[in-house]
């Protein structure tokens, strides 16, 4: 238990000290830390708390909640599809869809945070691009590529790090996702400003479409990445999508 504590005062107290000197102190610092009083280390640590809400609710979590990571990774599930099924009853902008994504997205990293629920790391973002594209499709293929452009770029380097993400996670776990990576590829597909992008930014659909991801995918998106892709600004010009 005191171990858990020592380790969020470091991490709270050191947040705002420059790198090298966390290198410096560091070990200094923790020994100072593991030899406070423990009336002392109980109001240090509730006071840096309050500056660090995901760290709180992590402890939260760890000591105190009754939930599993199976359950809140559940309550996420019903959440996203919630919210997507709200704000997909409007006839938004491509923009705007993009701003309620980023926020969905927001949401999921701060449950990766808490639970580090790796496998809900790859199943949630999943759920947040099919969800979001078997209700939006077909209002983002009546925009221009001009004006989608930037969603699709998202949408696309999203599925790139579902990818990676995936590829992390332990083989055994692989085959739970084959299906729903496969229906993404096929959402792609029916939208062809997101097969264009696709195609640009060096993302083969076939990928998802097949079962088919390569072993070094993280390799190949470090290295899209490098080059400038996957961004707003630079994409890969072919005689067949010219820009």
């Amino acid at each position: 238990m005191n171990s858990i504590f020592n380790k969020a005062i470091i991490a709270l107290s050191l947040s705002s000290v420059r790198k090298q000197e966390i290198m410096t102190f560091e070990k200094e610092f923790k020994e100072a830390i593991s030899h406070l009083p423990s009336k002392e280390k109980d109001k240090l640590i509730l006071r840096l708390l309050k500056k660090d809400r995901i760290l709180a609710e992590r402890l939260y979590f760890e000591l105190v909640d009754h939930k599993t990571v199976d359950e809140r990774r559940f309550d996420k599930q019903k959440h996203i599809k919630e919210r997507i099924a709200f704000f997909s009853e409007y006839r938004l902008s491509p923009g705007d869809l993009m701003m309620y994504m980023r926020e969905i997205s927001g949401e999921i990293t701060e449950h990766v945070k808490i639970t580090k629920d790796k496998h809900g790391e790859v199943s949630l973002n999943l759920l947040l691009l099919l969800e979001t594209l078997q209700k939006n499709n077909s209002q983002i293929t009546q925009h221009t590529l001009a004006k989608a452009r930037k969603l699709c770029i998202y949408i696309i380097g999203r599925a790139f790090k579902i990818l990676v993400l995936r590829q992390k996670l332990h083989e055994d776990l692989w085959l739970e996702f084959d299906y729903d990576l496969e229906q993404l590829g096929e959402l792609i597909t029916e939208n062809p400003s997101l097969m264009k992008i696709a195609i640009q930014n060096g993302f083969d659909v076939n990928w998802l479409l097949n079962n088919d991801i390569p072993e070094n995918i993280e390799e190949i998106h470090k290295d899209i990445r490098s080059q400038g892709f996957l961004t707003f600004r630079i994409h890969l010009s072919t005689p067949k999508f010219n820009s």
